[in-house]
């Protein structure tokens, strides 16, 4: 049954619900996403077989859909929503979309979604202003990925976390106002370093506020280091890489991209960065900002490697930051990251369980929703560290019998009672790539067998495996049985092989596409079923228009250090053409103090602070506010000079030389062979 409604927290619906999904309907906005969606399943795309049918099917009857406690929550303290279920940038692009999921609020279930997975899609529905604590502490959710909380002081706002883009925080922030009041922002605080939780700063706050101290930038340690390093030294590659996790291109439909685990998706606006101006340093640390006491918790090496919980003592409020949100989160997060230590993570919770957990009241975190009750909050985190300790500890175990890291995925299983406990199942992370990620934490990527120490790439090594098979219609033959037979793992190594052997073998790639896309249904983790059918994609249509990774903000520009900025030059240098070339550069930025030295020997571009050659081949110099333009891509360094933008002294030559070892990146480079659009 079909119900439209102007709003969907007010409804009815028959009996008939995906296993307790009772938190919305289907409007008339999803319709055309569904009839796309439908349009691509007829033309390209194929319905979920019989073998998938089933095991989803089984899972429906195994998996604790009696639990509810999760929806409840969800709804729970709902304020308004806006007028429209779409974000406008300033030229009227769509930065934001939630109405291209509404299918998920139908109340069918679908055979092409884990019904796990399907759950907590429904559930990342929340889109409006929610009352968490009354007079005290409110959020935004389904604005973006992350939410946007807000705490209310004696004269203003503070602000826990500012989404990813300036659209959508701004967006956020003007629904709070309208129906909460309008007050002016004293403090923002950065719970971690990943830019979904800064990258919105300046749509709610301007550097000049912070300037004049008249707001407060709050960040826990290494916060700068982390958020530019991360985001900027392979920056291209991990853009690449997330637009297959998050499913970036792939139609958001039952065959699609359903939800990203901890939120829907990613937003499509404009980013920048504030630098802190408060950073907290120690472990624990007591501040009280506009009349509220807050105790951070510095968890360094847990979800990021810069990242904070806080404790709100007078209000009996745990802000668990992203250490505990309602999913396994990643070890190894697949667009690229530091590997994650599970054990740090696990005792970050235990420390918060037994330091705040025996006290709190209710438990918000940067995604998903809270958790209010002092016996639900420890349930739920007692299940997470429990989670992430038994990652480790068997994934060790394990290890330590002999287990590879090529075999540790399939050996590794999470305990019966923890996968009984809905926020501890696989929607983010999964034990696929977790439990690879702990041993590799610990081991290394190697196997200890001699023959995968130093292999041949794929495509050099797929054409003898091709020959040996019989040839590419014997290797098509068996793998169309094993797809029938729903062997799709044992398929997609087989036709893995031919596709990097042929890379234009079209009918290969169509059958592979059918094997990921059954694989992609079938898993609970919100990431690997982006992944694979995001590559399903790929393989049938080509790569397309691959988006560009995000430009260098101003803002993202000023706070990058200069070192930092010669750290990122660094990765773009082709050590082949640079080996042979040799020079010292004096580098030098009046107008902040800063000396640097700049190398390049040994094919490689070196820079260190503080330091000056008493022989240098040029000295540089250029006010650090002009170099900003050539960190934001707008100008070279050799135009901002040759346009009288700073002076070289010197052998101006060594710049043509820097410049010709400089290489592009492409935003759109090739992760299956034979998928780059001709």
């Amino acid at each position: 049954m079909i119900i439209f409604t102007e709003n969907l927290h007010r409804f009815t619906l028959r009996p008939k619900l995906l296993r307790g999904l009772r938190a919305g309907l289907l409007c008339i906005a999803c319709i055309p996403v569904f009839t796309q969606a439908q349009e691509h399943f007829n033309s390209k795309g194929s319905g979920a077989t019989v073998h998938t049918s089933s095991l989803q099917a089984e899972l429906r009857e195994t998996l604790p859909f009696a639990d509810e406690r999760d929806f409840e929550e969800a709804r729970r303290g709902f304020i308004a929503e806006p007028d429209s279920r779409q974000i406008l940038g300033a030229s009227g692009n769509i930065v934001w979309d939630m109405a291209r999921y509404d299918f998920l609020l139908s109340g069918d279930d679908y055979d092409t979604m884990h019904p796990s997975l399907q759950r907590q899609s429904t559930l990342n529905m929340n889109f409006g202003l929610y009352e968490v604590v009354p007079d005290f502490l409110y959020q935004v959710r389904g604005f973006d990925l992350a939410n946007m909380t807000l705490v209310k002081g004696n004269t203003g706002w503070i602000i826990f976390d500012t989404l990813l883009t300036n659209e959508t925080a701004a967006a956020a922030f003007a629904l709070a106002s309208e129906h909460l009041g309008d007050y002016p922002i004293k403090a923002v605080v950065y719970s971690h370093s990943h830019i979904d939780h800064f990258g919105g700063v300046l749509g709610v706050i301007s550097e000049a506020e912070v300037a004049a101290d008249s707001v407060q930038v709050i960040a826990p340690a290494g916060f700068m280091q982390e958020a530019i390093s991360e985001n900027v030294y392979a920056g291209n590659a991990m853009s690449r890489r997330a637009s297959l996790q998050y499913g970036r291109l792939i139609p958001s439909s039952p065959f699609g991209q359903v939800d990203s685990a901890i939120g829907k998706g990613l937003s499509a606006g404009t980013t920048g960065l504030i630098a802190p101006s408060l950073v907290i340093e120690a472990d624990y640390e007591t501040h009280v900002i506009d009349g509220v006491t807050l105790v951070f918790q510095n968890t360094p090496g847990t979800e990021a490697p810069a990242e904070m919980n806080t404790w709100f003592p007078d209000q009996k409020v745990f802000w668990a930051a992203e250490n505990i949100t309602a999913t396994v989160h990643n070890i190894y997060t697949l667009r690229g990251a530091l590997v994650r230590d599970a054990l740090a993570w696990s005792k970050g919770i235990n420390e918060a369980l037994y330091r705040y957990g025996q006290h709190a009241e209710v438990m918000v975190s940067s995604h998903n929703w809270p958790r209010w009750g002092n016996e639900r909050i420890q349930q739920v985190m007692r299940a997470q560290r429990d989670a992430y300790a038994n990652l480790n500890n068997q994934v060790l175990n394990l290890a330590n019998q002999g287990v590879t890291i090529n075999e540790i995925h399939n050996e590794y299983k999470v305990p019966d009672s923890l996968q009984q406990q809905w926020s501890v199942r696989q929607y983010h992370g999964s034990e696929f790539h977790n439990s690879r990620a702990v041993l590799n934490r610990y081991l290394g990527y190697w196997d200890g067998n001699p023959a995968t120490l130093a292999p041949l790439s794929p495509s050099d090594s797929a054409p003898l495996y091709v020959e040996m098979m019989g040839g590419a219609a014997a290797i098509m033959t068996k793998s169309r049985e094993l797809f029938s037979a729903g062997d799709y793992r044992l398929a997609m190594e087989l036709l893995n092989k031919l596709v990097y052997a042929e890379p234009e073998n079209t009918g290969a790639k169509d059958l592979l596409a059918d094997v990921f896309e059954q694989l992609g249904y079938q898993y609970e983790s919100a990431s690997m079923r982006n992944v694979f059918l995001a590559s399903a994609q790929e393989l049938r249509n080509g790569t397309g228009s691959v988006p560009a990774p995000r430009g260098t903000s101003p803002s993202l520009a000023r706070a990058m250090t200069t070192s930092q900025w010669w750290d990122a030059m660094a990765t773009r240098v082709d050590s082949e053409r640079a080996d042979g070339l040799a020079f010292v550069l004096n580098f030098i930025t009046p107008d902040n103090g800063q000396q640097f030295v700049i190398e390049l020997s040994g094919g490689t571009l070196t820079n260190i602070q503080g330091y000056q050659s008493d022989e240098p081949d040029a000295t540089i110099t250029i006010n650090r506010v002009d170099l900003e333009t050539v960190i934001m891509g707008r100008a070279s360094l050799a135009e901002q000079l040759q346009s009288g933008v700073g002076s070289v002294d010197g052998n101006a030559a060594v710049l043509g030389q820097l410049a010709s070892v400089l290489v592009s990146f492409n935003a759109g480079f090739e992760v299956l062979p034979g998928t780059v659009a001709q």
